[in-house]
């Protein structure tokens, strides 16, 4: 008997981290699959700029409208029915985004990509620190960081199989218009539908998980609570739990009329969690992860290198991640944070000096290039340039950022280029001038300077995930009391997710007036800040109950409170 119930608890905790790593996998490949998407999007469906980086930012922007009220919801509802609303919410998202035909229903379908991810954020890693033992907690919360790794890992695949079938279609169509339209059009919306079948299996698994136990308890189903436990928990440990949480309850049941987010005992550990995961944006992860290649063929290397660079580096973070799996719960959390960070900072520190040296050799030559404008139009090429200013690079490179009546535009380009020259042409129906911002032209980075900013990037992507990206769902999750787990959780992942998207957004304006090594050199003085607030500030929850967290944290405010 005791041997059949072992076995039923190990097969159910493994179906519950099945079910909660496919929400980080939905979660990552939600994130990663517009990468590769980009590439056809805008080739068969009319797109400014700006309506571009909205589609990015989209899915941030959706989790932000719905981290909040995902937490209150959860509150109400339980734990598991907003896991399965999530993925009913991504289910119609993937179906909206496959039948779009123009920009709003495209942006529509994002945003509620994006808010089952807020969902999902907060939600899952609240349900895993719920359910899970304190022993196992921290390996179970872990889980879900490396899904969303490997849910990243998989868009990337997708995006080169579709786009291997894309590029073989058209160069069988041999120049028919039609045909290379429809092989780019199926390309991006095949990379969108092959992710229903994952968001299918998530909604059914969901159907068959148990509550959370805590919140049963909280909602006076103490049977029931008891029977969630068990099946991830021995009976020993059961009771023990069981008490903890009685008490708990109990002793919060006689002091809630005088209870609030705002209360001392609350305060700190809400505050921070706000800051681990509003630091945890700020290290510019989600803009790197989805503009990779773009930073890679800046730095030098060449559309297929940095194709590849680009898969291995979201490779290495997945790979670091089960590293990070496997230490969370043995060096605990303080101590990845810290490693981490450290390892962050250097990488993107580095990372603005490589960009600094190759950035200071460009010239200015806006004046020149506007002097060019006739008619509102452009034609221009590195060799022209290098001609009228009498240099004699080998191989260069054009930036330039510009605005027309549909908005601004960046545009690169390389001598090495199939077709060096940028035509712009004045845009039908509009009369808004062509003006040009800023031009930046010079000699093309080498390789070699490419493959060390892939090298600093990697160990940026491996720094990240053995800190920063495994402990932030866990500190998350063990920070907040129980009382105010949910809407706390939800109100830190707001501005986690505010400020990925405004980041998100701003990323290319910024490189486009300031220069890269100007972003990197913001996200490494964040970075600094982070690990700071990690040697100083952050207790280390490693082995400890929720309860006993909590208990800290309470004790510490009493104390304070008596000076």
């Amino acid at each position: 008997m005791s041997v059949a119930f072992l076995d039923n608890r190990i097969r159910y905790g493994r179906f519950l981290l099945l079910i909660s790593g496919l929400g980080g996998l939905l979660y990552g490949i939600d994130v990663g699959i517009i990468a590769a998407a980009l590439l056809y999007l805008g080739k068969t469906i009319d797109l400014t700029v700006a309506q571009t980086s909205a589609i990015v930012a989209a899915v941030l922007g959706g989790g932000v409208i719905s981290s909040l009220a995902g937490g209150v919801l959860a509150d109400r509802y339980g734990r598991k029915r907003m896991m399965i609303f999530s993925g009913l919410t991504f289910l119609s998202s993937v179906a909206i985004i496959v039948l779009s035909q123009s920009f709003l229903p495209l942006l529509l379908g994002r945003l509620l990509q994006g808010m089952s991810g807020g969902i999902m954020g907060v939600v899952i890693p609240l349900y895993l620190a719920e359910c899970l033992s304190a022993a196992n907690r921290g390996r179970g919360t872990a889980i879900f960081q490396f899904m969303l790794t490997l849910g990243i890992v998989v868009a990337a695949f997708t995006g080169l199989f579709y786009t291997h079938r894309a590029e073989s279609a058209i160069a069988a169509a041999h120049g028919s218009a039609t045909l290379i339209r429809a092989a780019q059009n199926h390309a991006w919306r095949g990379m969108f539908f092959s992710i229903l079948y994952p968001g299918i299996f998530f909604t059914i698994g969901s159907l068959y998980l148990s509550e959370s136990p805590r919140w049963l308890a909280r909602k006076g189903r103490l049977d029931a609570a008891r029977f969630a436990l068990l099946k991830t928990t021995s009976p020993d440990e059961v009771e023990i739990e069981m008490r903890e949480m009685l008490a708990s309850h109990a002793s919060k049941t006689l002091e809630a009329p005088a209870e609030s987010l705002v209360q001392r005992k609350f305060v700190v550990p809400f505050l921070l969690a706000c800051a681990v995961l509003s630091l945890n944006q700020t290290t510019g992860i989600n803009s790197i992860l989805a503009y990779l290649v773009v930073i890679l063929r800046q730095a030098g290397l060449s559309a297929n290198h940095a194709v590849q660079g680009d898969v291995a580096v979201k490779v290495l973070n997945c790979l670091m991640t089960l590293v990070a799996v496997w230490l969370v719960d043995r060096k605990g959390r303080r101590f990845l944070l810290i490693v981490g960070t450290s390892g962050v900072t250097l990488a993107l520190a580095l990372g603005g000096l490589v960009f600094l040296h190759f950035e200071s050799t460009l010239r200015d030559v806006t004046p020149i290039v506007q002097s060019l404008v006739r008619q509102e139009s452009l034609r221009i090429s590195p060799m022209q340039l290098d001609r009228l200013l009498q240099t004699r690079n080998s191989s260069s490179v054009l930036t330039i950022l510009y605005s027309s009546a549909s908005g601004e535009h960046i545009l690169t380009l390389r001598s090495s280029d199939p077709e060096p020259t940028i035509t712009l042409s004045p845009e039908p129906s509009r009369s808004s001038p062509l003006i040009i911002h800023r031009a930046r032209f010079g000699p093309t980075p080498s390789v070699l300077t490419g493959w060390l900013v892939t090298a600093l990037l990697g160990l940026f992507i491996a720094s990240f995930a053995v800190g920063p990206g495994v402990v932030v769902w866990l500190m998350l999750s063990e920070l907040m009391p129980t009382r105010i787990r949910a809407v706390g959780m939800g109100i830190a992942l707001l501005l986690n997710l505010g400020i990925s998207t405004l980041i998100a957004d701003l990323f290319l304006p910024v490189v486009g007036h300031f220069g890269y090594s100007t972003i990197f050199f913001f996200w490494a003085t964040c970075t600094l800040a982070y690990l700071a607030t990690a040697i100083f500030l952050l207790p280390e929850t490693r082995g400890r109950t929720l309860e006993e967290i909590e208990l800290h944290f309470a004790s510490a405010a009493k104390s304070s409170s008596a000076f």
